[in-house]
């Protein structure tokens, strides 16, 4: 048997009801309508209340926007640093420590907790309190420029 042979079983099927084709077909005249009122004329729009204040104008709509290209920075404390046994950390780095997810583009240090030891750090952005803790321990802070950054992660 091929598709093209297949037939629905006999009764499965009903021919479509023509309405409005005289009063002897059964919904001759109003067509199974009803007399008069807009569902007996046309149809109702999408979201007509009949005339009510629709639902869609009657909800409060949220304020503000969110910028289409914003910055969204991966946090890392220096508490975490601490613990993750390396003397230098990038993005790489960091993301394979686990302390950065992959979908944030940008990382800033920031300065909760301490570090006891020298380390270089190369991220997007520093807290001012992560900076001197840093510099403190005798390591460095190195910014990433934001606009190579930008490239990179499109690219």
């Amino acid at each position: 048997m091929k598709p093209h042979e297949l037939r629905s079983a006999p009764g499965a099927t009903k021919r479509r009801k023509r309405v409005g084709r005289g009063e002897a077909s059964g919904k001759g005249k109003t067509a199974g309508r009803g007399t008069k009122g807009t569902k007996a004329r046309n149809t109702v729009r999408l979201g007509f209340e009949g005339g009510q204040m629709p639902l869609a104008r009657r909800v409060p709509k949220l304020k503000g926007f969110r910028p289409p290209r914003r910055r969204v920075y991966g946090s890392v404390n220096l508490s975490q640093l601490s613990r993750v046994d390396a003397s230098e950390f990038g993005p790489d780095e960091l993301r394979a420590a686990g302390l950065v997810r992959k979908r944030h583009d940008f990382i800033k240090i920031l300065g909760s907790g301490d570090i006891d030891r020298a380390v270089t750090v190369r991220a997007h952005a520093f807290s001012e309190t992560a900076k001197q803790k840093i510099e403190a321990a005798g390591g460095t802070t190195e910014i990433i420029d934001l606009k190579t950054a930008e490239k990179k992660a499109k690219g």
